[in-house]
Parts: structure tokens; C-alpha cells; sequence
């Protein structure tokens, strides 16, 4: 017996899946799955954050993983980097136009969590994190 058709996730979806599209969702996907970076980037649409801000504003990451992903996410052009000729050094990370553009993404996601966070089960924040550990 042939399975049902389920409605789309996305409307218009079966169009995307024409193509290439499947890869370029692979790569979107896989250039927001760092450990941290959507959280990183929830944090920067807020405000401009120092190093030590962002490392205190994020529970349970180490230095060394925070470095990592804001390289990351400063490659590929998500997020800026200033260093000031200060002295001692200043340096302001900041969300990029581009990465604004998830604006719309975030929001969505938003709205999904407001309405169905609550029927999610309720798991420790450090889930899939080891308590200290970044």
C-alpha cells in the first residue's frame, strides 16, 4: 500500500528538492550547527559584546570553544571583529548584515518555541553538553 503524502514542512519544498537544493541546505545547516553559534548570534542581534561579555552571558563554554566558533562565524561572514588600539586591547564582536538576514529565521523559530516549547520535554540546558565543559 503506497504511504500517504504528508504536507510540506516548508511550502513550496517539493520545488526545492529539484536540483541542487538539498546540498544547499546541507551547507546552510552546516554553517549554523556549531555547538554554540546560533546562541552566539542570539546574543550579538541583541548587541555588540567584548570576548569576556559573551563568555560570561553563555553558561558552560570555555574560552577555547568560544574562540573557535566566533573564528568560525567571523569567516564566514556572520560576525565582525574590531580591535581597538587601545591599550590594554579592546576588541567588539558584532553581528553582520548578513547574518541579519536570519532575522526572519530566528523569528520563526520564535514563534515556534513559544507555542510548542511547552509540549517539549523538559531536559537539563546542558543537554548534550557535559556540565563545564565547552
Amino acid at each position: 500500500m503506497p504511504r500517504a503524502a504528508q504536507p510540506a514542512l516548508i511550502p513550496g519544498a517539493e520545488r526545492m528538492l529539484a536540483g541542487n537544493m538539498h546540498e544547499q541546505m546541507r551547507r546552510a545547516f552546516a554553517l549554523l550547527s556549531g555547538k554554540w553559534k546560533l546562541e552566539i548570534m542570539w546574543l550579538l542581534n541583541q548587541r555588540v559584546y567584548r570576548f569576556g561579555e559573551l563568555r560570561k552571558a553563555i553558561p558552560g563554554i570555555t574560552q577555547h570553544m568560544l574562540t573557535a566558533q566566533l573564528r568560525e562565524l567571523e569567516a564566514d561572514g556572520l560576525v565582525s571583529r574590531t580591535v581597538f588600539a587601545e591599550v590594554p586591547p579592546r576588541v567588539e564582536y558584532a553581528i553582520t548584515a548578513k547574518a541579519r538576514g536570519l532575522g526572519p529565521t530566528m523569528e520563526a523559530l520564535t514563534r515556534w518555541w513559544t507555542e510548542y516549547g511547552a509540549s517539549v520535554l523538559a531536559r537539563p540546558a546542558t543537554r548534550g553538553r557535559k556540565p563545564g565543559a565547552g
